[in-house]
């Protein structure tokens, strides 16, 4: 193991990853959530593919069954469409910090699935991590008055809880799956890529990008949702992931101040509350995990 490299890439990953609701917000300015979807799909879908052929591994794409393939094109259905198709809508239409303390609670939701689907035994620090992260939700919903729910964003609220759950979901039958990294990814944007397409056709319509969205979509495609699984992968390579997957937890709190900065929203002491119980949470699930996985 080279502990430092994984952490120069983990980091730059973390990094890349906390302008996502920066760029989701400023490439839907003149798109709407299904079209800047589709065009970052499609940018992540050719850096992949570079970089699964700069690597070497494209050869392995004849090796997937047509089962495979199916199995791959469903879970890019739920990990990188549906996903990302929720997110960015709520991204432009709520607060991004509500949006970020609800997303970071998918951790949660791959204990809850692991336990119905790959019959993982729930322990007493799980259990306690599941209700640290839905203790956390629920202070953004009620914005600390637990007598109260703030229905004017409930609905943008709980889709945001979806996106959580579909992420969950999506990770734990990847785990399932036992797709290669680089192939296996690269068919998850290219079923996005499909999928998007689709959905901008039935339930919008095909614009190219404007002069305001088309630097955030580039950043998005080819750097957020593109280049940073490279380098996951590669800060993979160097360590475990029980050394890596911790410093995910710093791309909220990233998040939360790149998102102050850029569009001056209010930080409430809840908001701050809620962020530090769904970390804790997640950071309770990863310890509850044997360290081999």
């Amino acid at each position: 193991m080279n502990k430092s490299k994984s952490l120069t890439f983990i980091l730059s990953c973390v990094v890349l990853w906390s302008f996502i609701p920066v760029v989701s917000r400023l490439g839907q300015q003149g798109l709407d959530n299904y079209q800047f979807l589709f065009w970052s799909s499609l940018l992540s879908f050719i850096v992949l593919f570079l970089s699964t052929f700069i690597v070497g591994k494209t050869a392995d794409f004849k090796n997937y069954s047509t089962r495979k393939i199916l199995i791959a094109f469903g879970l890019g259905f739920l990990g990188t469409f549906l996903y990302y198709l929720l997110l960015y809508f709520a991204y432009a239409h709520i607060s991004g910090l509500e949006v970020l303390v609800i997303q970071y609670t998918w951790p949660i939701f791959i204990v809850l699935f692991s336990s119905f689907l790959l019959k993982e035994k729930l322990t007493p620090k799980t259990i306690l991590s599941v209700i640290l992260g839905f203790l956390g939700v629920i202070l953004v919903l009620t914005r600390g008055n637990l007598g109260q729910l703030y229905l004017s964003n409930i609905s943008m609220d709980l889709l945001v809880l979806l996106a959580a759950s579909v992420f969950g979901l999506f990770s734990v039958l990847s785990k399932k799956a036992d797709l290669e990294p680089f192939t296996g990814t690269t068919l998850f944007f290219l079923a996005a890529t499909i999928f998007s397409f689709i959905s901008m056709l039935v339930l919008s319509n095909f614009v190219m990008p404007t002069k305001e969205s088309l630097i955030p979509i580039l950043g998005n495609g080819i750097l957020i949702n593109g280049f940073s699984y490279v380098l996951w992968l590669k800060g993979l390579k160097y360590a475990d992931a029980s050394f890596a997957a911790p410093f995910v937890f710093l791309t909220p709190i990233l998040a939360a101040i790149l998102v102050v900065i850029f569009f001056n929203e209010v930080f409430l002491p809840v908001y701050f509350v809620g962020l530090l119980l769904v970390i804790g949470a997640g950071l309770i699930t990863l310890q509850s995990k044997p360290r081999s996985s």
